[in-house]
């Protein structure tokens, strides 16, 4: 069982976010983590004690917080943790100080996310980044000063601003950190975000991702299409795999065997009620399109016992073009960025 905590308070908003997050509603910080802990209580008593295996606090950014607001969360949820839990929180270099990091260190958090984006000054105010590079390159090495032995980094590209150039100087910069995780995601236009219909932001260039993963697999081994590193995080790998997972918080999405279930958006809604949920409830083919999709864009790989005859005889036209291969009686893809073709290959 995973746990992915929503924390949807921000200083400011990227043009590119469409996460749930807000920059004008810090007053309602006491009242939230009221409202998370009310829903902390509905969902535990469903679960066994030491059976949560990860968790995930993203936002949003968690930072945002001071750390005395996650003391009652981890007292609350501590007997139902794993000995070897990883506990993973976002956070902007912007927001973040070394007493923070070390109080944050204290509750037993092991691993830190940094939302870097770039090292250059100028795709940084394109993006609408509140902080500077000097900034994130101090943010990473106070984490590990204070003990974080686990430390990723976000990298966006594709940006119109993005020259082979640029990139590569923010690998090297990123590559010469004490990090030892890089997630690099190609800019995307969602809608109702700054960036959404403007045609001067995006530079549509599938080489820059082979460009890029060329670069940081040079030291960081690539297993999913945006992640890279010599360690793997299990809350990553545990949504690829499809393992049940819990999300609290506004905003949050929980799965669990055969649903999926969605929280209030509002914050002011959330805090009335945080126990209100959507569902949706998935079909078995639903949930074999789901394990193709994942498991076909990471290291997970695809079992040949849930296809069927079709997708099977697809599959081996795939296997005899090079495209895929199988290994203990599953299916791997050789270029996670044609996980995508492959997939829908597979399944039409």
């Amino acid at each position: 069982m995973l746990l992915y905590i929503h924390i949807p308070f921000c200083d400011s908003k990227c043009f590119y976010c469409s996460f749930n997050s807000y920059t004008k509603k810090h007053y309602l910080k006491k009242e939230y983590i009221k409202a998370l802990l009310k829903q902390l209580d509905f969902e535990l008593k469903k679960i066994k004690k030491n059976e949560i295996e990860s968790i995930f606090i993203g936002g949003g950014t968690p930072s945002t917080l001071e750390a005395n607001y996650y003391e009652e969360i981890f007292k609350k949820i501590e007997p139902y943790l794993k000995k070897d839990i990883e506990i993973t929180i976002e956070a902007n270099p912007n927001s973040v100080k070394k007493e923070w990091l070390r109080d944050i260190k204290s509750l037993g958090l092991n691993r830190v996310s940094f939302g870097v984006q770039s090292f250059d000054e100028k795709k940084l105010k394109f993006l609408g980044r509140a902080h500077s590079s000097k900034e994130a390159i101090s943010a990473v090495e106070n984490a590990f000063s204070v003990g974080f032995e686990n430390i990723s980094i976000d990298l966006i590209y594709e940006t119109i601003l993005d020259t082979k150039e640029l990139l590569e100087k923010d690998i090297k910069i990123a590559l010469n950190l004490p990090i030892n995780h890089i997630s690099a995601y190609a800019l995307t236009l969602e809608e109702n975000t700054p960036f959404f219909n403007r045609k001067d932001v995006k530079k549509d260039d599938e080489s820059l991702g082979y460009f890029i993963a060329g670069l940081i697999t040079k030291k960081f081994p690539q297993y999913e299409i945006s992640n890279f590193g010599l360690y793997r995080s299990k809350h990553n790998l545990g949504y690829w795999m499809l393992k049940d997972y819990i999300g609290v918080g506004a905003g949050a999405v929980g799965f669990y065997k055969n649903q999926r279930f969605y929280t209030q958006n509002s914050l002011e809604d959330y805090i009335k009620n945080p126990t209100k949920k959507e569902v949706e409830n998935l079909t078995n083919e639903d949930l074999i399109t789901e394990k193709i999709f994942l498991g076909f864009r990471s290291i997970v790989g695809v079992k040949k016992s849930i296809l069927n005859e079709s997708m099977l005889k697809r599959a081996q036209i795939l296997i005899k073009n090079g495209k895929i291969y199988e290994k203990d009686k599953k299916l791997y893809n050789k270029n996670l960025f044609l996980a995508d073709e492959i997939s829908l290959y597979i399944l039409q």
